[in-house]
């Protein structure tokens, strides 16, 4: 083990608060192992952390981050996902097989999945949108949190507008997936881009709303003027 590994669990562990643990597992449906603090106390640790491992070769952060991952624990996933936004200035093309393998083989909830592909992959997306055809792939993992991925990649470019055409693209091919992850990850995604593109959203919502999840249906009007909420929810489908 990495000195800075062992440092940083050693952090952790002193720091976890076994009520926070206990309630942690509240937010999730399925079992996650903790140690059980708050994000901001976990943001703190990885920021403090950062500052020694900055300096080493990219290839060799990575390492770091995928024995963060082995652990299985919910924080030591914040740690990488906070560390691999923190080289968004170095990524490479090849660095996506790397985000690929971390997503398939060990992001198992959604605060892991959203905390890493919101940034990081959202980051990569606009450094290297020759790549978003990569998500549309992901949109027929078997993987329940590849196909999440395809959709929440792309959060941050959608709230400032980017990818309307792609964001559409990935929410017909994840449009009747019938697991909850997933919709409420296409819907948080369409959502986003209304906020710059209410109409192609609202017309989009209006076309599929008959066989669109309610789930998703909910979460994409969710910042859309009452009348075209109440237009989109009414129950002629």
């Amino acid at each position: 083990m990495d000195p800075v590994i062992a440092h940083i669990r050693g952090e952790l562990e002193h720091r976890a608060d076994p009520e926070i643990r206990k309630t942690s597992q509240r937010f999730f449906k399925e079992a996650i192992t903790c140690y059980g603090m708050k994000t901001a106390t976990v943001i703190a640790i990885a920021r403090k952390y950062w500052k020694e491992v900055k300096g080493r070769p990219k290839d060799e952060i990575y390492r770091l981050c995928e024995e963060l991952y082995q652990s299985g624990y919910l924080e030591e996933s914040f740690i990488v996902s906070a560390w691999a936004h923190a080289l968004s200035g170095r990524y490479e093309k090849e660095d996506l097989a790397v985000f690929r393998r971390w997503i398939d083989r060990y992001i198992t909830n959604w605060a892991s999945c959203d905390g890493f592909c919101n940034h990081t992959m959202g980051d990569f997306m606009e450094q290297y949108p020759e790549y978003i055809d990569e998500l549309k792939h992901w949109t027929q993992s078997q993987n329940r949190w590849m196909r999440r991925a395809a959709a929440v990649s792309l959060i941050v470019p959608a709230k400032h507008g980017k990818f309307l055409e792609e964001s559409l693209e990935i929410a017909d091919l994840l449009l009747t997936d019938d697991d909850d992850m997933v919709q409420k990850g296409y819907g948080w995604l369409l959502k986003e881009t209304s906020r710059m593109h209410t109409d192609a959203v609202f017309s989009y919502v209006m076309e599929h709303r008959r066989v669109m999840p309610r789930t998703a249906l909910r979460y994409a009007i969710e910042l859309m003027p009452k009348d075209l909420k109440t237009e989109a929810m009414k129950k002629d489908r």
